[in-house]
């Protein structure tokens, strides 16, 4: 519901549960990956703690009968902080301060106050992925902004200059990738929930 108003949730409204379309999303992603991995073995589950996010991730692994009880939570995972902008839309933000969207590259332009900037959020990964074994997949479920800087991360990109952070190029919501060796692969484009490999 928030996604619908343009409300941002950033990470005090944590557990807004998934509206139905959102739920249909997430099934529709699970299917697409169950096609994608054929018979390879399922991947461990991870998630940030948001309820949304995890209730994301219970109805994909069932689509690829994974166990989702076994999933892994982590607040690194989180969506970017928004600090005092939580709750609060885009438009009144902006009514207050100016524009807060650099609309070429789709992210913040101002850092919100009381939150994060990207280089906070590539930090937190970053020691994220320091822990990771990496002996098999894993299946990610977390947040459009922090999505973005981890797939930044993973694939090695340099820093995007004014942002601090390597942040990939944005995707539509529902949509899920594979990254592989630094390479990415679109397995689902959630613009037209088309499946690709």
């Amino acid at each position: 519901m928030f996604n619908k108003i343009a409300r941002m949730q950033g990470q005090a409204e944590l557990h807004t549960p998934l509206t139905w379309d959102g739920c249909v999303q997430a099934r529709v992603m699970g299917r697409a990956l169950h096609n994608y991995l054929g018979d390879d073995p399922r991947p461990q589950l991870w998630s940030s703690t948001a309820g949304r996010a995890l209730q994301t991730l219970a109805l994909i692994a069932e689509e690829i009968d994974a166990d989702w009880h076994q999933t892994c939570r982590d607040d690194r995972l989180l969506e970017i902080d928004v600090g005092t902008w939580s709750s609060r839309t885009y438009s009144d933000i902006a009514a207050e301060i100016g524009p807060i969207v650099d609309m070429e590259h789709r992210l913040f332009s101002v850092r919100p106050e009381g939150g994060e900037w990207y280089d906070d959020v590539a930090r937190r990964l970053s020691h994220w992925i320091a822990e990771q074994g990496f002996e098999q997949d894993l299946l990610v479920i977390c947040h459009g902004m922090t999505a973005r800087v981890l797939r930044g991360l993973m694939l090695g990109q340099p820093s995007l200059n004014g942002f601090d952070a390597p942040i990939a190029s944005s995707l539509a919501q529902g949509s899920m990738v594979m990254i592989r060796d630094g390479v990415e692969h679109l397995v689902i484009d959630g613009e037209g929930s088309g499946e690709r490999a």
